[in-house]
């Protein structure tokens, strides 16, 4: 399994890359210093780090700058509001493998993230959830039912992840929301997309709990 650091102090957006990445089959430990964040790399085995630029105690390329000081070859990738060519320039300069500007699309973030992090010696952990007729491999991201495959749009796949990873729990409304499109979303979008994927896999493949949200049955 992919083990990744993140390092960001805005706890919201820590929270939604983290569950989004864990559902993806990413194991993440979140950190919100600088100086947790070095202590973290370079004492313990990860395989990319995701690194905010404006942390508390110090600046983002000075925790880049140390840590490939120290030595480090751990692939990072910058996370930043930052947008000037001259802030990209010594994000990389400094030893950064990639630079994505704030706001940024989840299905890209993971996307450079498999691309950039270090292979793992160990064979690759394939995680496959099984609800009813319904079978997902978190890893191929690939949702099958009856055995038949199921095309879905990046966001459908993201949102039937989502709820397929939580069991057979009620996600709530809220929760969907802001893992799948952010805390701006405007609500009626989950209802589109709850129609969207009931017509792929069947009516009665997502019961709604009134007033609570949603859960997959399969």
């Amino acid at each position: 399994m992919t083990r990744l650091l993140l390092v960001e102090d805005e706890d919201r957006l820590a929270a939604s890359i983290s569950e989004g990445l864990t559902v993806a089959g990413l194991e993440v430990v979140h950190v919100r210093t600088g100086r947790d964040a070095l202590a973290r790399a370079t004492g313990e085995s990860f395989d990319i780090m995701l690194l905010d630029i404006g942390l508390p105690d110090m600046e983002g390329f000075t925790v880049l700058r140390r840590l490939r000081s120290a030595g480090s070859d751990l692939p990072v990738i910058i996370l930043t509001a930052r947008t000037s060519a001259e802030d990209t320039v010594r994000g990389l300069e400094r030893g950064a493998d990639d630079y994505m500007p704030k706001p940024f699309s989840f299905d890209e973030l993971l996307a450079r993230v498999r691309l950039r992090a270090r292979p793992s010696s160990a064979e690759p952990e394939v995680t496959v959830i099984r609800l009813g007729r319904c079978e997902l491999d978190t890893i191929a991201r690939e949702l099958t039912c009856e055995g038949e495959p199921v095309e879905l749009s990046p966001r459908e796949l993201q949102l039937a992840t989502l709820l397929m990873t939580r069991q057979g729990e009620v996600v709530s409304r809220a929760d969907a929301l802001e893992h799948v499109w952010g805390s701006a979303s405007k609500d009626n979008v989950l209802d589109v997309y709850i129609r969207y994927l009931r017509g792929r896999l069947g009516a009665d493949a997502i019961e709604t709990v009134r007033g609570v949200g949603y859960r997959f049955i399969g």
